[in-house]
């Protein structure tokens, strides 16, 4: 017997055969000796638990988002057995599930360090430097696994995400609706405004109306600061805004003002349903060896050997007979495949996604728990787990069994993360949701509740009433009159916010609701939204012309833009017309070219800008801007 280390192969009675040199050892009294594991010990801890079933509790803990817990048990495993790389691995998992990269990338490196041949231990690696935000590093650490592992989908798909984030990292920041009125020549501007010279002495001044310049953006930030609504009112609006403001100190806390939400529609086609995937695997090849020149156990590995390519054969024709709809065939040579090799996990995969095409889901069900055991048992990838647990999941969707759909998507992801997998979560996750809410949903149940609501309103019982009203909204989300109801409550306990967005709701759920645009009227002059407040008691005497909420609410608010501005003090002329410059329909007017000009000519040429007025949509938004306290009338 000889062993040619070079080419891994030994030499028996004068010819050659490969034998997986790993897997035995070259003995005294025997040609090929099993190298059987050592039977010391399993060291435990004080409560008698071992490195594996502190892993194993860890996993159940993440699963269960209980993720510090898990990192305790990680961490327990770990102290028993500092040499095990997938402790470290799963240690890592729950790191970055925390959000905390730091330690995620130095398990990540231990890993890598205890075995550099695990391929998952670079794919932690790269997430947690793609959680870390270092996106070359990320892509170094990605490629460096890719160097050794070509074709891990693990690599690849943490490769392609990470580059994808690096790239729309740099994307350019949306332009501003005030961009193009701070030319080049503002400073001159303000040197030559005897009221706004002063100001250039200031550094914090000079260096903000830099800013304004360079990055229209900051204009809503700066808002708060009094000097800068000087400079916009004198020098961008010509004067034709608030009345000098006073020399008070700078206000160097701005408010960012939140920009209000685009709302993006985008139609999403439906794909047609595609046949389940079926897993694939390479085949490894397996040489003819005689009884006659190898030992018992020679002659059993190379059968197994023979009955593995056999097996992959049977698999590969039943998913040709799949494709071709011969369900019945397809299930009897997956049979074959697992009578051959019932260490393969794949084959009972592929058996369920032909009981899901054939809508047997139960059986479905039954053949992915199986292949989990299967692939637990015998160390399947990551990759063949998910995708048995993703279709396990699918199943129970289909059973209308939301709950454990997703939790059976969440194991998924912990074995294998995966994009297409994320996204379908996220989807059950709101499926779930509203389907929830529309079994809540209870037309008598809702009524109920509003009556105990309305004896709340009536006696006073404001914060009370709010909450039988939000009971009644989730029984009955599309009663406008609930919701109108619930916006008066909110007005009384004083959220503002609040009861505009409800009877904003009222109002989309039925335009015509003349009520609501009353109550809508009302929040606006609360909120000193005059020229909002006028649009929504002019649209219900449009649908109701003697209603009298609207009527006398069209009255108050005009008698407040009229004659308000006289008894208000200048600290709220000057709030009134801050709020109004968040505003993005008043930023809109402002920006319109005409509007500029007409306002330029109300000073230099009035005669110009009457003639404009007598168009009606141009006297209709300088009105707003009045309304709006940002132009003031003599």
């Amino acid at each position: 017997l000889k062993e040619d280390r070079r080419n891994s192969t030994f030499e028996v009675h004068g010819r050659l055969t490969k034998i997986p040199t790993q897997k035995f050892a070259i003995g005294s009294n025997q040609r090929f000796q099993s190298n059987p594991m050592s039977s010391s010990t399993v060291k435990t801890d004080a409560q008698g638990l071992s490195a594996e079933d502190h892993k194993n509790k860890g996993n159940s803990a993440l699963q269960s988002n209980q993720v510090s817990q898990a990192i305790e048990h990680y961490t327990a495993a770990i102290n028993l057995d500092g040499t095990n790389v997938v402790y470290f691995s799963n240690r890592s998992a729950a790191y970055l599930k925390k959000n905390d990269a730091v330690n995620a990338l130095a398990d990540a490196e231990s890993c890598i360090g205890l075995d550099p041949n695990f391929s998952k231990g670079y794919s932690r690696k790269g997430a947690a430097l793609h959680a870390a935000k270092r996106y070359n590093d990320s892509i170094a650490a990605f490629q460096e696994g890719l160097s050794k592992f070509p074709s891990d989908a693990g690599l690849l798909n943490g490769l392609a995400s990470v580059q994808k984030d690096q790239k729309s990292s740099s994307a350019p920041a949306a332009s501003s609706p005030f961009a193009n009125l701070f030319g080049p020549d503002l400073m001159t501007k303000i040197a030559l405004n005897a009221k706004l010279r002063p100001y250039l002495n200031d550094a914090d001044f000079v260096q903000k109306i830099k800013t304004l310049q360079s990055n229209p953006n900051a204009m809503e930030t700066m808002m708060q600061d009094k000097r800068i609504l000087e400079v916009f009112q004198h020098v961008v609006l010509g004067g034709m805004g608030m009345p000098d403001m006073d020399n008070d100190e700078p206000n160097d806390k701005s408010a960012r003002r939140p920009s209000p939400p685009t709302s993006t529609s985008a139609a999403q086609a439906k794909k047609a349903p595609e046949p389940e995937s079926m897993e694939e695997e390479e085949e490894e090849e397996v040489e003819e060896v005689f009884s006659d020149t190898l030992s018992p156990e020679e002659i059993k590995l190379a059968k197994e050997k023979k009955d593995k390519k056999a097996a992959v054969a049977a698999k590969e024709r039943g998913n040709k007979l799949y494709q071709a709809k011969d369900f019945a065939g397809a299930l009897a040579a997956y049979d074959e495949a697992v009578q051959l090799d019932s260490t393969n996990m794949t084959f009972l995969t592929n058996k369920a996604a032909v009981y899901f095409t054939q809508n047997n889901f139960d059986q479905c069900i039954e053949m992915c728990e199986a292949a989990m055991e299967v692939g637990a048992a015998n160390k399947a990838p990551f990759e063949d787990r998910a995708k048995a647990l993703t279709r396990c999941g699918k199943a129970y969707q289909k059973k209308g069994d939301y709950a454990t759909a997703i939790e059976k998507l969440k194991a998924a992801q912990f074995e294998h993360h995966d994009k297409e997998t994320q996204r379908l979560l996220k989807t059950w996750e709101l499926e779930k949701k509203k389907k929830d809410a529309l079994a809540y949903q209870d037309d008598s149940l809702a009524d109920e509740h509003k009556n105990k609501g309305n004896a709340h309103f009536r006696a006073s019982q404001f914060a009370e009433a709010v909450k039988e009203y939000e009971e009644a909204v989730k029984r009955a989300p599309k009663n406008a009159a609930i919701r109108n109801n619930l916006s008066a409550a909110l007005c009384k306990i004083m959220d503002f916010n609040g009861a505009k967005r409800e009877v904003e709701v009222a109002l989309d759920l039925d335009h015509k609701y003349v009520k609501a645009w009353a109550r809508k009227g009302e929040i606006e002059m609360l909120l000193k939204e005059n020229h909002k407040a006028m649009d929504s008691f002019r649209k219900g005497l449009e649908i109701e012309p003697n209603n009298q909420a609207c009527v006398d609410g069209l009255r108050k608010v005009s008698a407040m833009v009229n004659y308000g501005s006289a008894t208000m003090s200048e600290d709220e002329r000057k709030e009134r017309a801050a709020h109004a410059m968040a505003d993005p329909e008043i930023q809109n007017i402002l920006m319109d070219p005409i509007i500029q000009q007409i306002l330029q000519d109300f000073q230099h040429n009035p005669k110009a800008a009457n003639e404009a007025m007598r168009d009606a949509t141009v006297r209709k938004k300088i009105e707003k801007l009045i309304a709006s306290g940002v132009v003031q009338t003599a």
